[in-house]
């Protein structure tokens, strides 16, 4: 992409405000924080636990704190919750957490039970148990089993690092494997090849990683082998992203076991892993979403034109034909095309339809396409309206899979889903955490500057009163297609909706609110629209005399972090109040810390000059400087979170330090990407935001 003449005008504006503040050297190769890089350095943990001390001194001696968490800690420890998790070989899977199990409890019941509502729970591992025996602070990570399901590998992070081991587990004994098979702490991933044989990606020593950190090279490891005898059978590049098994099935056991070969964050290459790699002809930006009736089922994030004239839009679901696989004129189906303000959020496989979960304007519903030997049949299933909805579990080999129903007001609702009849019916709901009967939620739309209409929802009190005072939280995230939909939030709606503060939840560009162009619109140099979009929305909650910016707060994590960082930059004026949780900040950098190189695809490189030159421009640390305007930032970040990187929030608040500019600062020692390595450490952290929020808005 070209250096596009938004972000040339964006540049001019930058250079005049320049003029006008007081700036500190920092030419990039000069530095001086990059010793707050080292993650367990004890210069830099000297600093962090300074800041922490610094920072908790004042917000936890706030009087409101000590109420707050005992709010947080009893939602975050509410039994009176969904077990949500995963459909296999008859059973519901669900990892409970609760305040006698903060590390949790693996278990299954039935799906004739758990559809009931009332499951009977077996527990598989105790997650605490493991923990004090072992000594390590084991987070649940995922799962992976056997064909046969008689043997899982389970993932298991120590802290909740990305970073974890690979550990086979016996599902009839409820034990780990004596000598089985077990993959030590890496980044690594694994599929089943057959009973006995692996598909391992992992660290295989020096030169075996990507520059963003991930393994690129797939081995075959049989058991009774040392891993170190695995077989290669597949080698990506180093420049990748990173080099990934999978394993997909059907109901009348068709089994294709493959890799995905991320050539990109958003493009890949898709591969059937036989007696020798078979390249499958799918276009680079799509997904597969696995196995029905012997079709493989993919979801498009670009336009795809087949040799003999057929063209699939992006954003569409196809059904290619078993025969096809891998050859160059594929037989390939259209199931579904979303319209311009529509997208697919989640695809689930069941055996007797592909269930689609997606939005009309930001509002949920499930189609259904059920596939009767000559066509696709496509249906709806009914939900209530306006809220939003996403799968909680099927398999390939059930006619029952399970969704989620819940929106702003009301509590999650589980469904269980008859993909043979095309009902649902409601299992259970939560309780309420919080009085919805006083609130309200409504859409709005902004207007961002190049035209754009960016809706946003917004919660408040029935009563509330339109005079710019009510103390309002925008949240956004504008990144990598992940949707921002109605949800609803006992901590939201406890903590801060009671207590008199508005919430809004904004559906900007860089989300996929409608579809792969929603988010590609703010790849690269074009992403300067994302952040147009998020500002076009405060000035909208402003112009409606929903709050002032002495009252209007903004908070986001991750991608949503960096966000906070460039409103900081563009427009501080506009706010009073910003809550960074674990952020990118600085964008000259992000490609060399963790596992940053990995989305250069959304953000571009900071190695190539066009790229960089927007990169310099944006990027939050790189542009800090000392206003008048400024408000007062709490920096969330995490010692453990090995996927953005903890130095990004260090060196940002160590350079305002500098400037003599104000903030707090809070880095969780054992959290990872969450920043919560378990229940109370996700109340310490929610209560901190919420009491800086009082503090800057509603005093």
């Amino acid at each position: 992409m070209r250096f596009s003449a938004l972000a040339a005008a964006g540049a001019a504006l930058f250079a005049a405000s320049c003029a006008m503040t007081q700036w500190l050297p920092h030419s990039e190769p000069d530095d001086p924080y990059l010793w707050l890089e080292e993650v367990e350095g004890e210069r830099a943990l000297d600093w962090v636990r300074g800041e922490n001390a610094r920072s908790l001194a004042e917000l936890e001696a706030d009087p409101r704190y000590a109420g707050l968490y005992q709010e947080a800690l009893a939602i975050a420890q509410n039994r009176d919750r969904l077990p949500l998790g995963s459909v296999r070989d008859g059973h519901y899977y669900n990892l409970w957490q609760d305040e006698a199990n903060v590390h949790g409890l693996w278990r299954r019941a039935s799906l004739q039970s758990f559809a009931s509502g009332a499951p009977q729970w077996e527990t598989m591992l105790d997650l605490d148990a493991l923990s004090a025996a072992e000594n390590v602070n084991w987070v649940w990570k995922g799962v992976a089993c056997a064909p046969s399901g008689a043997r899982c590998m389970l993932q298991l992070s120590d802290g909740g690092q990305d970073a974890s081991v690979w550990r086979e587990f016996d599902m009839a004994t409820k034990s780990f494997v004596a000598n089985g098979f077990m993959v030590p702490e890496a980044k690594a991933d694994v599929a089943w090849r057959d009973e006995d044989s692996l598909l391992v990606a992992t660290d295989w020593g020096d030169g075996t990683l990507t520059e963003s950190g991930y393994p690129f090279i797939i081995k075959a490891w049989s058991r009774g082998q040392a891993l170190s005898e695995a077989r290669e059978v597949l080698r990506g590049q180093n420049t990748d992203v990173g080099v990934f098994p999978f394993a997909v099935e059907d109901v009348d056991g068709y089994r294709i076991v493959g890799a995905v070969e991320a050539d990109t964050f958003f493009e890949s290459t898709k591969w059937i892993l036989g007696e020798t790699p078979r390249r499958l002809s799918l276009p680079a930006k799509s997904t597969l979403q696995g196995l029905h009736k012997g079709q493989l089922i993919a979801t498009l994030e670009q336009d795809w034109s087949l040799p003999g004239g057929a063209t699939f839009p992006q954003g569409a679901l196809v059904a290619i034909g078993e025969s096809s696989a891998g050859d160059l004129s594929p037989a390939v189906t259209q199931l579904y095309a979303p319209g311009a303000r529509e997208s697919i959020e989640a695809v689930a496989l069941t055996r007797d339809a592909v269930l689609v979960a997606g939005y009309q304007n930001v509002r949920g519903r499930i189609l259904k396409f059920a596939y009767d030997g000559r066509a696709w049949i496509e249906t709806s299933i009914a939900l209530p309206p306006n809220g939003a909805v996403n799968f909680a579990g099927s398999d390939p080999g059930e006619s029952q899979a399970f969704a989620v129903f819940e929106d702003f007001l009301t509590p999650d609702t589980l469904y269980s889903v008859d993909a043979r009849t095309g009902t649902a019916d409601a299992v259970r709901s939560l309780s309420a955490e919080f009085d919805a009967a006083r609130f309200v939620s409504q859409q709005y739309e902004a207007v961002s500057k190049d035209g754009t209409r960016v809706p946003y929802f917004v919660v408040r009190a029935r009563d509330t009163q339109m005079n710019g005072e009510n103390p309002t939280l925008l949240y956004g995230y504008g990144g990598f297609q992940i949707s921002m939909t109605p949800a609803y939030s006992g901590s939201i709606g406890k903590l801060w909706l009671e207590r008199g503060g508005v919430y809004v939840l904004a559906n900007i560009r860089g989300g996929g609110e409608f579809g792969p162009a929603w988010h590609q619109a703010g790849l690269r140099t074009q992403r300067q629209v994302v952040y147009d979009d998020f500002i076009a929305v405060a000035e909208d909650l402003i112009a409606r005399d929903i709050t002032t910016p002495r009252r209007l707060g903004i908070m986001g994590g991750s991608n949503g972090g960096l966000l906070m960082g460039v409103m900081l930059t563009q427009r501080p004026e506009l706010f009073h109040a910003a809550v960074v949780q674990v952020p990118l900040l600085d964008m000259l950098r992000f490609d060399q810390l963790l596992a940053g190189a990995s989305w250069v695809d959304e953000y571009g490189s900071p190695q190539n000059p066009e790229e960089r030159r927007w990169l310099r421009q944006l990027s939050p640390y790189a542009n800090l400087r000392k206003r008048d305007d400024f408000p007062t930032p709490f920096f969330v970040t995490s010692t453990k979170d090995d996927r953005v990187h903890p130095g990004h929030a260090r060196k940002y608040a160590a350079r305002m330090e500098a400037l003599g500019m104000p903030f707090y600062y809070y880095e969780n020692i054992e959290g990872g990407h969450s920043a919560a390595a378990n229940l109370q450490e996700t109340a310490r952290r929610r209560s901190l935001e919420y009491t800086y929020l009082m503090r800057r808005l509603m005093d």
